[in-house]
Parts: structure tokens; C-alpha cells; sequence
């Protein structure tokens, strides 16, 4: 009884470890692409509140001063903290994106203004210049 020995040699072809590759190569991009989606709703969801704990923050200034600041951004940030806005929200991205503020007949209302990564292509509809293109927007009830 002789045991025949193999006589190739062991290993991977050139065509199995080139399908390994495109195989490896095509389960990263999936992951990065549903990585970035991911990313872009979070920084949106942050953007959204954000803006509504500064419009939170507004409506008790005006419960408290009888108006809502008048100016841009920068002011309405100046009136509002310490006491209504601990720290002055900033976009997740920022630069480019900014929010927007715009103070809409002398104290009676307002807008504020960002943009989502996720969001519609249409602008906002809201009288606050957002520079890029502000489409999400929130004014006065």
C-alpha cells in the first residue's frame, strides 16, 4: 500500500484571490456609502434641534421681554445667553453651513433658517438669506 503524494504545489490562484479582492472591495464601498448616509441624517437631526431648543429659547424670551431680538444670528445670540441659551448652537458642519437668524418686523416675529444634507432642494421659503441654500426653516408660531 502506497500513499500517492501530490506533486503541485499548494496555494490560491491568481483568479480566486482577484475574486477575494472584488469581493472585499465591493462590501467596503456598500459600508462607506451607508456610513455617509448615516452621517448626513445625524448632523440633519442635530441641526433640527438645535433650532428648535434656540426657537424654545426665543419664545421664553419673549414670554419674559414682551418681543424676540431684534438683529441677525449674532445678536439674537448676544440677548439670548446666559440665560435663555447656555451655549450658542453651531452647525455640525460649520464652515459652509450656518444658521440663520432674521428678526421679521421689529420684534414681532421671526425665522430661523439651515440647511440639511438630506433635505429638499427647494429653499425654505423664509425671508433669512442662508447664503448656501437654506432649505429648512423655522419662524414664529
Amino acid at each position: 500500500m502506497f500513499i500517492k503524494k501530490s506533486t503541485g504545489t499548494r496555494g490560491f490562484t491568481l483568479i480566486e484571490i482577484l475574486v477575494a479582492v472584488l469581493i472585499f472591495a465591493l462590501l467596503t464601498g456598500i459600508a462607506v456609502v451607508s456610513f455617509q448616509t448615516a452621517n448626513r441624517r445625524a448632523r440633519d437631526g442635530r441641526r433640527q434641534a438645535d433650532l428648535e431648543q434656540v426657537r424654545t429659547a426665543l419664545e421664553i424670551y419673549r414670554a419674559d421681554n414682551a418681543s424676540y431680538p431684534t438683529g441677525n444670528w449674532a445678536a439674537m445670540v448676544v440677548a439670548l445667553q446666559p440665560n435663555y441659551l447656555s451655549t450658542e448652537p453651531v452647525d455640525p458642519r460649520d464652515p459652509p453651513y450656518n444658521y440663520y437668524y432674521g428678526d421679521t418686523g421689529g420684534g414681532i416675529s421671526y425665522n430661523l433658517c439651515a440647511y440639511l444634507e438630506g433635505g429638499s432642494t427647494t429653499p425654505c421659503g423664509v425671508a433669512v438669506s442662508c447664503g448656501i441654500a437654506c432649505n429648512y426653516g423655522v419662524t414664529s408660531p
